[in-house]
C-alpha cells in the first residue's frame, strides 16, 4: 500500500469555486481532472502538492464545440477517449485525433486529459505535436485575470509551463482544418500501446487549391506548411527547414524526400536509455516522409478505424449526473469519510484519502480481484470500473469515487453465479496464473458492452492496457471470441 502526499482534496461544483479554492491555495495547490500523470508524478517524488482541486465534476469541461468565433473548442476536462470518438474533431483534426489514439490504452485514455497532456509538458506526450501544428491556443484564467497564449508562449522549457498561482487552464483553441488542409500525426514507440514516443511528427499542410474528401494531393501546389516534431528537444520545435522545402512545392517524391532531410536535420535529440540521438533523427526522416506520402495519396483520411474501442459501455464517456447534481467533497487527510457505492453496496471509508482507489478497494472493502502489477498504469491489473467506465485503479486517487460507483471483478456477476466472459475463460483455458485475469475480464466484459458483436482486431485494442506474462494471448482472445458467440446465440 502505498500513501501519497495529499493532505487535503477537493471536489468544486463548478469553476468560480475551483477558482475561489486556487487563490486560497496559492503554490501549494494542483489542479487535477484524470490525474494519469500527476499521481505518476506524486509517486516518484517528482511533485508533491499537498492540495489536490478534482475538476472532473464540474458540468461544461468535458465539451467539444465548434463555437461562433470559428474555433473548436476543447474544454479542460475533455478526455483523449472523447477526442477519439469525436466526428467533428476527425473531420477537422485528424492529426489529433490520431495522436489522442496513440496515448496509453483504452483505460488511460479515460480519465487522461488533453489539458493534462499539455500541462504535464513532456515532450513525448503526443498530443502537444498535433495541437501545436493546428496552431492552437491555450486560455488560462484566474479569478480576476484571463490570458490567451500561443504554445510558444505557453511551453517555457522542458516539462514547464507558463501557468502563474492561482490560475487554471480553461479551454484550448483552434480553427478547424478547412477544405485546403490536409495533416497528419505519426509516432515511433517500442510497442504498439502503452508505449512513450521516441520521436513524433505531426504535419498540416494548406494548398493553393480547396481538395476533395478522399483526393490523392500528390499534384497540389503546397501554399502553407507546418510540421512539428516531438522527443526531439526539450518542448516540441517546429522544423523551418521542411516547412521552407514545401512551400511552392507539389508532394512529389523529390520534394517529399528533401522536406524529410530537412526535419532530421532540424531535429536536436539527445542519447538516453530508449534511443540514441542518431536513431531518433534518422527516424524523424522516416516518419516525416511517410507523413506526407499519406497526405499525398489520400490515404490520411483512410487511418482511423470505422469503430473506436473506449471502454466506457453505454454511456459515452458521460458524468452520470445531471449538470449541478454531481457530488462534491471536501477531505482532510487523517479526519475524511468517502461514501461511494461499491458493487451495488453503498460503503464508507474513513482516513483513506491518501490512498489510490486501488488500495482502497483492497485495504478497505477488502477486495482482491483487482490487483497491483506495476502501480503506473502499465498492466491493467487493476482495471475497474467507475461511474460505468474502464480505469485503472492504481492511477485514481480514492477521493475521487466518493458519490461514485464502482464495479470489481467480485461484482461483474450482477447476482448471477458467474458472468458469460468467466465461463469462457474457464473453458477455453484463457487462465494460467490467475494474477491478470480479473483485469483482463473486467475490460473485456465493458467492451461487449460497448461492442457486443466485436473482430478479434477490436478485442486487441480493449486490451491493449492488459499484460499476461503467462500466455501468448492466443487463448485469451480465443475466450473472449467464444463468450461473444455463447452470448449471442
Amino acid at each position: 500500500m502505498e500513501i501519497l502526499p495529499i493532505e487535503r482534496y477537493d471536489t468544486p461544483r463548478d469553476v468560480a469555486s475551483a477558482m475561489a479554492l486556487l487563490a486560497q491555495a496559492g503554490t501549494a495547490a494542483r489542479i487535477v481532472a484524470g490525474g494519469t500523470d500527476l499521481l505518476l508524478e506524486m509517486k516518484r517524488g517528482v511533485r508533491r502538492p499537498g492540495w489536490l482541486i478534482d475538476i472532473s465534476r464540474i458540468p461544461g469541461l468535458d465539451q467539444i464545440t465548434h463555437g461562433a468565433d470559428g474555433y473548436i473548442h476543447l474544454g479542460p476536462t475533455v478526455t483523449h477517449n472523447k477526442v477519439a470518438q469525436s466526428a467533428l474533431l476527425r473531420r477537422h483534426a485528424l492529426p489529433l485525433v490520431q495522436a489522442s489514439l496513440e496515448v496509453g490504452a483504452p483505460q488511460i485514455r479515460n480519465r487522461g486529459t488533453v489539458a493534462g497532456n499539455l500541462i504535464t509538458a513532456s515532450p513525448a506526450n503526443d498530443t502537444i505535436a498535433p495541437l501545436w501544428a493546428l496552431g492552437a491556443e491555450i486560455i488560462v484564467a484566474g479569478r480576476n485575470s484571463r490570458r490567451v497564449l500561443t504554445f510558444p508562449q505557453f511551453f517555457t522549457g522542458f516539462r514547464k509551463v507558463d501557468i502563474r498561482p492561482g490560475e487554471m487552464l480553461l479551454d484550448i483553441r483552434f480553427r478547424p482544418l478547412s477544405d485546403r488542409q490536409r495533416g497528419f500525426f505519426l509516432k515511433l514507440g517500442l510497442r504498439r500501446a502503452q508505449a512513450i514516443s521516441l520521436v513524433n511528427v505531426a504535419v498540416v499542410l494548406t494548398f493553393a487549391e480547396p481538395l476533395q474528401p478522399g483526393q490523392s494531393v500528390g499534384g497540389n501546389r503546397i501554399a502553407d506548411a507546418r510540421i512539428t516534431l516531438g522527443a526531439v528537444a526539450p518542448t516540441i520545435i517546429r522544423s523551418p527547414g521542411a516547412e521552407a522545402a514545401l512551400r511552392g512545392e507539389t508532394l512529389s517524391e523529390a520534394a517529399i524526400d528533401r522536406a524529410a532531410r530537412a526535419a532530421a536535420a532540424d531535429s536536436r535529440p539527445i542519447d538516453d536509455l530508449r534511443a540514441t540521438a542518431v536513431y531518433r533523427r534518422d527516424q524523424i526522416r522516416v516518419l516525416t516522409k511517410r507523413a506526407l506520402q499519406a497526405i499525398a495519396s489520400g490515404e490520411a483520411e483512410k487511418s482511423l478505424p470505422e469503430r473506436i474501442v473506449s471502454l466506457w459501455g453505454k454511456n459515452g464517456g458521460r458524468l452520470p449526473f445531471a449538470a449541478g447534481t454531481a457530488p462534491t467533497g471536501h477531505h482532510i487527510a487523517g479526519h475524511d469519510r468517502i461514501e461511494t457505492t461499491v458493487n451495488g453496496r453503498k460503503v464508507c471509508w474513513e482516513n483513506a484519502s491518501r490512498l489510490t482507489l486501488l488500495d482502497a478497494l483492497r485495504e478497505h472493502d477488502h477486495l482482491h480481484g483487482p490487483k497491483e502489477g506495476c502501480g503506473e498504469g502499465e498492466c491493467g491489473a487493476c482495471t475497474v470500473w467507475l461511474d460505468g467506465a474502464a480505469v485503472m485503479s492504481c492511477l485514481v486517487p480514492a477521493a475521487r469515487a466518493h458519490g461514485a460507483e464502482i464495479v470489481t471483478i467480485e461484482g461483474l456477476s450482477n447476482g448471477r453465479k458467474t458472468h458469460p466472459l468467466q465461463d469462457a475463460f474457464v473453458r477455453q483455458a484463457g487462465v494460467q496464473c490467475g494474477f491478470c485475469t480479473p483485469g483482463i475480464i473486467m475490460s473485456t466484459a465493458k467492451l461487449l458492452e460497448e461492442l457486443p458483436n466485436p473482430n478479434r482486431e477490436e478485442i486487441k485494442d480493449a486490451l491493449a492496457g492488459n499484460l499476461c506474462r503467462c500466455t501468448g494471448y492466443a487463448k485469451i482472445l480465443d475466450a473472449v471470441e467464444f463468450a461473444v458467440r455463447e452470448m449471442t446465440e
